[in-house]
């Protein structure tokens, strides 16, 4: 362990020299979630969270962090850490990754939603097979599209919806509220708006409120043929309950996250009818390291200057 004990640190999951143009004054520590803690975690005062790495990895040295000032993580959604910020003290701020995977994510939606439309996975299949599957297939042209989960994530899916001639989209967040875009609708409005859509977008953060979301009576509220789409989370659906849905062939799903995730070999809808999956790559691209590099970078300067942060979701 290196001793940074003289100066307050600011542990980075990515090396800091690769960051570049980091400002003077903390000491920076890199740590990935390796077995060794890279300095003192009492020493921390900014801690960005390791990027796709278990919860039990990520929290271990925050219990020992008693100068804490900033949590940031490197993902949108901030469900595994929240569990943890009873172990800190007050006043530590919460960032998420706002600004970072809006762009991948929305990608991934429009490519889950036009893949599984237009039958691609099983043009795959008879690819491999050597079998031709002419026909008519459903487009994504003159179709009611809902979006559940109205931040940027939701947004950045409504701009790319916008040449594909959808006849409606509807919006959908916790509260109502009005948009330049249209009305926002509450998610306690959703048993009228469900029967409608043809293709339902899942994008909304994993809270006690969206967890098992789309349990039994939201599924049976869709209708025949709709795409049930999940960027979100994997626990705001009801697994069992989908895979109801799925095995009687009423409705399909395209998911890049899953309840059990990873999906372990054997479970059933690895094979369940009319079911597309992707795991969990709607942030893991080309984009991602040097927009996570400009967030921390931008961060810390505003840490260090004492500038308001941005992107803060919650205070201890």
């Amino acid at each position: 362990m290196t001793d940074h004990a003289s100066a307050p640190t600011v542990w980075l999951p990515i090396p800091p020299a690769e960051i570049g143009g980091l400002p003077e004054g903390p000491a920076y520590v890199f740590w990935d979630g390796a077995a060794d803690f890279p300095a003192d975690p009492a020493s921390a005062a900014f801690y960005a969270v390791p990027y796709m790495k278990p919860p039990e990895v990520t929290a271990r040295p925050l219990p020992e962090m008693t100068g804490l000032r900033v949590v940031q993580t490197l993902s949108a959604g901030v469900d595994h850490v929240t569990p943890y910020l009873s172990q800190l003290p007050p006043g530590v701020r919460l960032c998420n990754a706002r600004g970072v995977h809006e762009a991948s994510t929305a990608e991934l939606t429009l490519a889950l939603i036009l893949a599984s439309l237009r039958g691609i996975p099983r043009f795959v299949h008879g690819q491999d097979a050597e079998e031709w599957h002419a026909g008519f297939y459903p487009a994504l042209a003159d179709r009611t599209v809902m979006i559940i989960g109205y931040g940027s994530i939701g947004a950045a899916i409504e701009d790319r919806l916008a040449p594909f001639e959808c006849e409606r989209v509807v919006r959908v967040a916790r509260s109502a509220r009005d948009t330049p875009r249209g009305p926002i609708h509450a998610l306690s409005e959703l048993p009228e708006l469900l029967p409608a859509a043809d293709v339902v977008i899942l994008s909304t953060p994993l809270t006690e409120v969206t967890k098992g979301l789309a349990g039994a009576d939201f599924l049976a509220r869709l209708k025949d043929g709709a795409l049930l789409v999940n960027v979100a989370r994997g626990p705001v659906v009801d697994t069992e309950a989908l895979l109801a849905e799925l095995k009687s062939g009423r409705i399909q799903a395209a998911l890049d996250v899953t309840d059990p995730e990873p999906l372990p070999a054997g479970h059933p809808l690895w094979h369940a009818p009319g079911v597309l999956i992707s795991p969990h790559v709607g942030g893991s691209t080309s984009a991602f390291l040097p927009r996570a590099k400009r967030l921390l970078r931008d961060q810390v300067r505003r840490f260090v200057a004492g500038e308001p942060l941005e992107n803060v979701v919650q205070t201890t």
